[in-house]
C-alpha cells in the first residue's frame, strides 16, 4: 500500500500556536481553505482509491475538495485525531510547546510508556492511528489518502517508517497541507519496519502564495529539543 498523509490546512489556533487538539477543533482560516482547495491539483496525478479524515472539523473540511474533485466520500476515523494534549491543552507559552513535543519525541525514541502530561501514553496513541492503517490494508487499498495532523503524522511516519531514525522529527517540519508518503509491501503489522518513507513534502501545496511556515502552529515545527 502506498499510503498518503497529509496534514490538515491552517487554522485559527495554530496562527496563535496553541496545542488545539480536543474534539470538534476549529475550522479553517481563509488560508486554509486556500490551501486545501490545491489539493485536487497537487494530487492530480495520483490514483487516489479512498479518502479518510479524522474526527476534527479541520481535516474533514481539508479533504473536502479533494473528495469532490475525486467524487469519492470523505470518511471519518477518531483514530487519526492529533496527538493529544492533556493538561497542556490550549496553551501556547514555551514551556508547554516543549512539554508537548518532549513527550512526543520521547515516544519515537521508543519510550512509549511515557503519559502526556494528564493525557495518553505512546502506547495508546500509536495503537489508535495503526488501527486505522490496519484496516485500509485489509481493505485492499492500494493509495489511500489521509487527512491527520501534524504530531500524528510526524510521530508516526518517524516511528514505523525502517529509513528514519528518531531524530527525524526534530529536524523535518510539517506545515499544513505538507505531505508525506509512505509505503508497505506487506499488510496489517503495524511494526517499525514494515514501512518506508518515500517522500516528505514539509511546505503545504499549491506554491508560495500558501506557504503558511510561522504560522502553522506548534505540531508542525522542527524544534530542537
Amino acid at each position: 500500500m502506498r499510503l498518503i498523509l497529509i496534514r490538515h490546512g491552517q487554522t485559527p489556533s495554530n496562527e496563535h500556536h496553541f496545542l488545539d487538539t480536543d474534539v470538534p477543533g476549529p475550522g479553517l482560516t481563509d488560508l486554509g481553505l486556500a490551501q486545501a482547495a490545491a489539493l485536487p491539483d497537487a494530487l492530480s496525478g495520483e490514483p487516489v482509491d479512498g479518502i479518510f479524515a479524522s474526527n476534527l472539523v479541520r481535516t474533514q473540511l481539508t479533504a473536502a475538495p479533494l473528495g469532490a474533485a475525486l467524487g469519492l466520500p470523505v470518511e471519518i476515523r477518531p483514530g487519526l485525531r492529533e496527538v493529544s494534549a492533556g493538561d497542556l491543552e490550549m496553551r501556547n507559552d514555551r514551556e508547554a510547546i516543549i512539554a508537548y513535543l518532549k513527550t512526543v519525541y520521547s515516544w519515537v525514541k521508543g519510550d512509549l510508556g511515557v503519559h502526556m502530561p494528564g493525557g495518553p501514553d505512546g502506547h495508546e496513541t500509536f495503537a489508535r492511528f495503526d488501527a486505522v492503517i490496519d484496516e485500509l490494508q485489509a481493505a485492499g487499498l492500494k493509495n489511500p489518502v489521509v487527512v491527520s495532523h501534524g504530531a500524528m503524522i510526524r510521530a508516526w511516519c518517524t516511528a514505523r517508517a525502517e529509513n528514519t531514525e528518531p531524530d527525524f522529527i526534530v529536524e523535518n517540519a510539517l506545515s499544513n497541507t505538507g505531505v508525506a508518503v509512505m509505503e508497505s509491501g506487506g499488510s496489517g503489522s503495524g511494526m517499525r519496519g514494515s514501512w518506508k518513507l518515500l517522500t516528505w513534502m514539509g511546505e503545504a501545496v499549491g506554491g508560495r502564495a500558501l506557504r503558511d511556515y510561522g504560522e502553522d502552529g506548534p505540531a508542525g515545527e522542527d524544534v530542537k529539543l
